[in-house]
């Protein structure tokens, strides 16, 4: 990794000069597309934005250019949507015409057009079709899946109260999703100490840091450069780790057993259909999918609850109010139950309000799978596309305070909880996502749980204001490392 951060800014000069000699022949946009800032050779219009919240410079571009408007990333063309209408009428209204992912580069080079997240196509249809039922066949989302859920819920509460109400490290309240998503794809949780928990959460981190890295970024863009220089290499060891934990833990069971497990059903379903034609599964596919799977349901609920967590120590009233209604509910001793969230609508409108202020995944790419209408214009098949989903969560016509965190945004005047069409953090449409049902359950359980049992707040001789709200650099938009303290309730 210190040669490619050596050349960096002998690259950036290189640039530099380049901008300098052609400025002047810099191509007009085309006129057929919609409008857009003016890109430079070579480097498009990675000038106009900002590395670390690229999310952020895309919403001050839809400001200038509309809600829908023309980037070029290096050499790459695409369109963004911004704001609510925009993105909801394309994910929603589009059907299939936005249903493929374009071929990124590093997750080319991981799965080779596998998997359920960065497939297209057959492929992505028979991985999907089979995800939804198995989750639906082992009971994720209604109560065999709670009853998991609240099992690891104790185990967490559990590791919580070693620490004796001393500062803990914040990354301890992913373990509980993480081992959640574990259950779903082996059958089994693991100790939080057993050594291939460890090493999976250890290679976890890494990769979503490594995907996030500037260096990888540059190998998006410039995928020559980045093979030229080894740029993707520590992603691809690290993921070929993963891989093999995930072969070894392969199930070997007969086909005519019913499944116990993620991998259970993608392995039978590749053992009764061992060709690899369209439409389905051999076992390399059975890998990619259980790889996905293991990262985005891994990374996404652990984060959110460490956002939850963070912020409820943060605004000490919010999470005062929060346990209030958990006390009055559900009382002293009872863990929560799926039902209960139509009971709880302050705690559910917090829940929500987190996902809505941390927005997790800012923009995940589609693609044109024939020519499509958007905002008024035809776009050629094959044309990427960047619904921006934080544009959408931070739309000021849908919310009336989008940059505060604000309960409010889900309650109506009378504490009812209030359903806002504008709270896409899943996305919508044909790639919305698959564990939303699993995940919207996990979140609701744990957080109740974690809020019942504990109260939560800086290290001593800490204020709220001195916790750290800014995004972590990585793939998704997690919290930064710090400690909490999480001193046992009464009421638990």
């Amino acid at each position: 990794m210190v040669v490619p951060q050596l050349l960096l800014p002998l690259l950036g000069l290189l640039l530099l000069a380049l901008w300098g000699l052609l400025l002047a022949h810099a191509p007009s946009p085309d006129p057929h597309w919609p409008p857009g800032p003016r890109p430079l050779p070579f480097i498009g219009n990675l000038h106009q934005l900002r590395v670390a919240q690229q999310d952020r410079s895309l919403l001050e571009l839809s400001r200038r250019y509309g809600p829908v408007f023309t980037v070029q990333l290096g050499q790459q063309k695409m369109v963004v949507l911004a704001g609510y209408h925009a993105v909801k009428q394309a994910l929603v209204g589009s059907g299939w015409a936005l249903a493929d992912r374009p071929p990124i580069p590093i997750f080319q080079s991981i799965q080779g057009g596998r998997g359920i997240f960065f497939s297209s196509g057959p492929g992505w249809v028979a991985a999907r079709q089979l995800t939804v039922r198995t989750l639906h066949r082992l009971g994720y989302g209604r109560t065999p899946g709670a009853l998991k859920v609240l099992q690891e819920l104790r185990c967490l509460q559990d590791q919580l109260d070693s620490y004796r109400g001393h500062p803990f490290p914040l990354s301890v309240l992913g373990w509980a999703p993480c081992n959640v998503t574990f259950t779903l794809l082996f059958g089994r949780r693991f100790d939080y100490g057993d050594p291939v928990f460890v090493s999976l959460l250890g290679l976890i981190e890494e990769v979503m840091v490594l995907l996030g890295s500037p260096c990888v970024q540059l190998f998006n863009l410039f995928p020559w450069l980045g093979t030229l220089l080894g740029l993707h290499r520590p992603v691809l060891r690290r993921v070929e780790e993963i891989r093999a934990i995930l072969r070894d833990l392969l199930p070997t069971r007969p086909p005519s057993s019913p499944p116990c497990s993620y991998l259970d059903a993608l392995t039978q379903e590749a053992q009764l259909h061992p060709s690899s034609s369209e439409g389905q599964l051999s076992e390399e596919d059975v890998v990619a999918c259980a790889l996905d799977l293991l990262m985005a349901g891994t990374e996404t609920t652990a984060s959110t609850l460490q956002w939850a967590a963070l912020l409820m120590a943060q605004h000490l009233e919010v999470q005062g109010h929060v346990q209030e209604e958990l006390d009055r509910v559900l009382g002293p001793g009872r863990p929560p139950r799926p039902e209960d969230e139509q009971s709880l609508p302050y705690t559910s409108a917090v829940l929500h309000e987190v996902q809505r202020a941390i927005t997790l995944l800012p923009h995940m790419p589609r693609c044109t799978t024939a020519p499509t209408l958007l905002g008024g214009y035809l776009l050629p098949k094959g044309t990427p596309v960047i619904p921006l989903l934080s544009s959408v969560l931070l739309d000021r016509t849908q919310w009336a305070t989008p940059d505060q965190f604000n309960p409010g945004h889900f309650l109506d005047a009378q504490g009812c909880f209030l359903k806002r069409e504008a709270f896409l953090p899943f996305s919508a449409g044909r790639r919305a996502c698959v564990g939303e049902r699993l995940a919207r359950t996990e979140l609701f359980l744990l957080f109740s749980g974690l809020l019942q049992g504990f109260q939560l707040s800086p290290p001593p001789g800490l204020g709220p204001e001195s916790l750290d709200t800014t995004p972590a650099p990585a793939f998704t938009m997690r919290p930064p490392a710090q400690a909490l303290c999480a001193l046992p309730r009464t009421q638990r």
